[in-house]
């Protein structure tokens, strides 16, 4: 496909369609200030939004850049083919009724691969999408009313709903917006193509990314690689994050992992941080514009209210912020500043006796960012301009920007509601290098997203499983001989047919055992799972009460010091998701699990496992053993191999127990099939 550039900074912009939306894009481009050519074309109009028109693409007198294609979806591939084959630089396709509509219209995706075929090599956006607006060009394809003006840099937000897009251009925080895209259906220009295309704009400093489902895990990584090679961050805001997990419902890891985890775990994998709110991400972006990633979330609050520091107290909390204790030189410092009736601490509370001082509340700000600390932040929240005078309010500003450049620290403004910081000082804040937050919870939700980028992807790339056919859940025995051929530790253990052969295997293995009903996923719900048996006659007893087609009779692993799962799923829409969770039947109501993609390097586990709440028993709590880590990891990293061995489409070991010298399988579930070859 030919470079998105001729479309995203087109100097001749076609209109193409009469409807008030076709008007409406040529109407915002004038509005907008652009300056190339506006041309329409209508096969009986004379002039469409004030333009006049011509019946055709071939009567204009120049290949436009960029078009806008408002007709019906029928319409538009004979459009589309056309303005391919003579050369027209991209299109936005707004008719919906494509592959999205393809449960409602027969003809859907036969009319979107269609739709590809004619486009050929010519860049299109859509369909089913507004398009885009580039505010670095005042060049907009945008059927509506939007709310950006012209800047020189700012950062880019990609979306797949175009109302949202439209709802993001609305916003009064100050966010310097330079591109504004959305991607409909994603048939040929998926978002990763354009972030890639949007990253080679040096007046991009950051891209926002609202994603409903990934275009292409092999490109979405190479995008995510290239924007953190030339330093221009990029967060994301996942939605429909329930989807797979209602499909994938058979063992505990899926009901655990589904998309939500795999989206994180993906975003994670690649250096890509993750918000769950638009007005996080706007709060995000601003952080990144002005100040890139924080290299940890070691802060600084300072308020002249008591309220207002123990607000931000309880926030920073909540998102595991650290407000280091003072040291010696700040303390020094603010004593100088603020005198001898002010508590010392951070959060601050300078009171208001230097309100009025703009050179002693100078001297109490640089004096607080004296320490190690990743941002600054003072809390400000400014009166109503209709009503009130907030002039010295804005000595506070003149005093936070001299404290930040005598300090060489990052600082920012917080505002504890959001319409308490008028766009016109968050636009001043920015040009001074100053942060304007909009909330205190959106705040400190951004810090710690922004902390959180400090390693690049890993250099292991993405596994991505193909399309599986005749799936089929193995036999507990047979799951568990088929981790055993890749190192993992399974109980001794027999199959029976009856009740009375399973008391005969067990006097062979040795008491106590624990006996197992076959053919049933989730045993210990079912009641196909007895523990603790130490004769034959309890074996007998246990296996009159299960109604099932045989039986498994294991040893009984004594010494166990903890249980923990270990899952993989097959995630089409983010690869393999692994799961490492607080095992056994308490797996679901203890909510303790990390999930990351495959391949994961040890390293990578380990430090999973240390995300566990588990963690503790596992390295030994109050006094306990701790349980021997080398085999655990060596049990995941064998469950990881297999995996990627085969056609798998979920595979688990629950409950893992694990004592101070071994790794046991105590149960294993796996569903594979046959590679798809279509």
């Amino acid at each position: 496909m030919r470079s998105l550039t001729r479309l995203l900074n087109p100097r001749s912009i076609a209109v193409i369609g009469g409807g008030a939306w076709c008007e409406s894009v040529l109407t915002q481009c004038k509005a907008f200030g652009y300056s190339g050519k506006l041309s329409a074309i209508h096969p009986k109009r004379s002039d469409v939004g004030g333009i006049p028109a011509v019946t055709s693409l071939a009567d204009l007198e120049d290949v436009p850049d960029a078009i806008f294609i408002g007709v019906n979806r029928h319409v538009t591939i004979e459009v589309v083919r056309e303005a391919a084959q003579l050369g027209v630089g991209g299109a936005v396709c707004f008719a919906s009724g494509f592959r999205e509509a393809a449960a409602e219209l027969e003809d859907g995706n036969d009319l979107q691969d269609a739709l590809i075929e004619a486009a050929g090599d010519m860049p299109i956006l859509g369909p089913n999408c507004y398009g885009f607006i580039n505010a670095l060009e005042t060049a907009s394809l945008w059927p509506d009313q939007h709310g950006l003006a012209k800047i020189d840099r700012g950062v880019a937000i990609i979306s797949q709903s175009s109302n949202i897009a439209l709802n993001l251009t609305m916003q009064t925080r100050g966010l310097p917006v330079a591109y504004v895209m959305t991607v409909g259906n994603q048939a040929q220009s998926g978002l990763s193509q354009i972030g890639e295309a949007l990253l080679q704009d040096d007046r991009v400093t950051a891209i926002g990314l609202h994603i409903e489902g990934i275009d292409n895990l092999f490109a979405f990584e190479a995008f995510a690689r290239k924007a953190w090679a030339c330093g221009k961050p990029v967060v994301a805001l996942k939605t429909g994050r329930s989807e797979q997990a209602q499909a994938a419902t058979v063992s505990h890891t899926a009901s655990i992992a589904g998309t939500s985890a795999g989206a994180s775990a993906l975003f994670d994998r690649l250096g890509i941080a993750e918000v769950q709110t638009l007005p996080i991400l706007l709060e995000t972006l601003k952080l990144f514009h002005v100040h890139g990633p924080l290299p940890n979330t070691r802060i600084a609050s300072m308020s002249c209210s008591g309220g207002e520091a123990s607000l931000m107290a309880d926030l920073g909390l909540a998102h595991d912020i650290t407000f280091p204790e003072l040291t010696n030189c700040q303390s020094n410092g603010l004593r100088s500043a603020l005198g001898p009736k002010v508590a010392l601490a951070n959060p601050l509370d300078y009171h208001t006796y230097i309100w009025s001082d703009p050179a002693a509340m100078a001297d109490t700000f640089a004096a607080m960012m004296a320490g190690d600390l990743a941002l600054g932040l003072v809390v400000l929240d400014f009166p109503r301009s209709d009503r009130c005078n907030g002039a010295e309010w804005e000595k506070v500003i003149d005093s936070i920007d001299l404290a930040a450049r005598t300090s060489g620290k990052p600082m920012g403004v917080v505002a504890s509601l959001p319409e308490a910081l008028p766009e016109i000082i968050a636009e001043d804040l920015i040009r001074r290098n100053i942060v304007p937050f909009a909330g205190m919870e959106e705040t400190m939700a951004a810090i710690s997203v922004a902390s959180k980028l400090t390693s690049p992807p890993t250099d292991t790339g993405i596994f991505v499983p193909g399309q599986l056919v005749q799936v089929e859940t193995l036999s507990e025995d047979t799951a568990k001989e088929r981790l055993s051929t890749f190192g993992v530790r399974i109980p001794k253990n027999a199959t029976a047919k009856t009740a009375e052969e399973a008391a005969t295997l067990a006097d062979k293995i040795g008491y106590p055992v624990v006996l197992k009903g076959l053919g049933i996923a989730h045993k210990s719900e079912a009641g196909a799972v007895v523990l603790n048996l130490t004769s034959s006659e309890d074996v007998l007893a246990a296996a009159a009460h299960m109604q099932v087609d045989g039986f498994l009779v294991e040893e009984m692993v004594t010494g166990t010091l903890a249980e923990l799962l270990i899952g993989v799923v097959r995630d089409p829409g983010h690869g393999y998701v692994l799961t490492l969770a607080a095992g056994g039947v308490l797996t679901e109501l203890l909510e303790d699990g990390v999930s990351l993609t495959i391949p994961a390097s040890r390293e990578d586990l380990e430090k999973a496992l240390d995300r566990l709440r588990i963690s503790k028993v596992l390295k030994g709590f109050r006094g306990r053993p701790a349980c021997d880590i080398d085999k655990i990891l060596d049990t995941i990293l064998a469950l990881q191999t297999y995996v990627l061995s085969g056609a798998v489409e979920e595979a688990e070991i629950n409950p893992l127990l694990c004592g101070p010298d071994f790794a046991i399988a105590a149960d294993a579930l796996i569903r594979c099939g046959q590679k798809h070859d279509g």
